[in-house]
């Protein structure tokens, strides 16, 4: 998707490194005299524990598969500065993925799997500094229910009225539709490059 792909590129190199663990708590063989007992307390009770309420969209950019596609590419374009995350967030489900797919040095094919907010974490100091500005080009849907599927042609610029893209690729897209609006629940994005040059299925129009 909406991560710049020379950016994916440039941390994709310590996309598997190893994972940080804790140290590992042993138990010592030394007897520890118990404690004395405590007083009998008045038992409380245990507060329960909710997921924090979803950022609120616009009820016209939640409102139609075109009309939360075309959000999410606005929201992340436009000239240097910074973005409305807020409005990036109210896009996406509680629990959405965004995933970045790119080729290591190596050769291998690596994901980068990010959050909402970790992918406005990461991205938001290059969009302060650098204009970035994505556009769709063409589209195929797959809907059934409740459920869209959303092959979307990408077109990346560093400035809105640069000839040609720097880069183009394909968003893969999962929708919901909860009855009252759409949200986005995935993101999976791959670059076009030399080996995977796009089909020119996906570049003619929408359906």
């Amino acid at each position: 998707m909406k991560i710049l792909p020379a950016a994916f590129r440039t941390s994709l190199g310590i996309l598997f490194m190893s994972a940080i663990t804790g140290p590992l708590l042993m138990k010592t063989k030394a007897q520890i005299p118990a404690p004395a007992p405590a007083p009998m307390a008045t038992p409380t009770t245990t507060p329960s524990v909710t997921a924090p309420a979803p950022f609120t969209a616009s009820p016209a950019e939640a409102a139609s598969i075109d009309s939360i596609i075309a959000a999410l590419y606005d929201v992340i374009s436009g000239p240097a500065g910074k973005r409305d995350w807020d409005r990036f967030r109210s896009l996406f489900i509680p629990g959405a993925r965004l995933i970045a797919t790119g080729v290591r040095p190596t050769g291998e094919v690596g994901s980068r799997v990010m959050t909402a907010e970790d992918y406005a974490q990461r991205n938001g100091p290059f969009f302060e500094k650098s204009g970035f500005f994505e556009r769709e080009a063409a589209r195929r849907t797959e809907a059934f229910g409740n459920i869209a599927h959303i092959f979307s042609t990408y077109e990346s610029r560093h400035a809105k009225d640069d000839a040609k893209p720097f880069q183009r690729g394909i968003n893969s897209i999962q929708l919901l539709n909860d009855g009252k609006r759409w949200w986005i629940v995935t993101v999976f994005w791959q670059g076009e490059d030399e080996k995977h040059p796009l089909p020119e299925k996906y570049l003619e129009g929408k359906n």
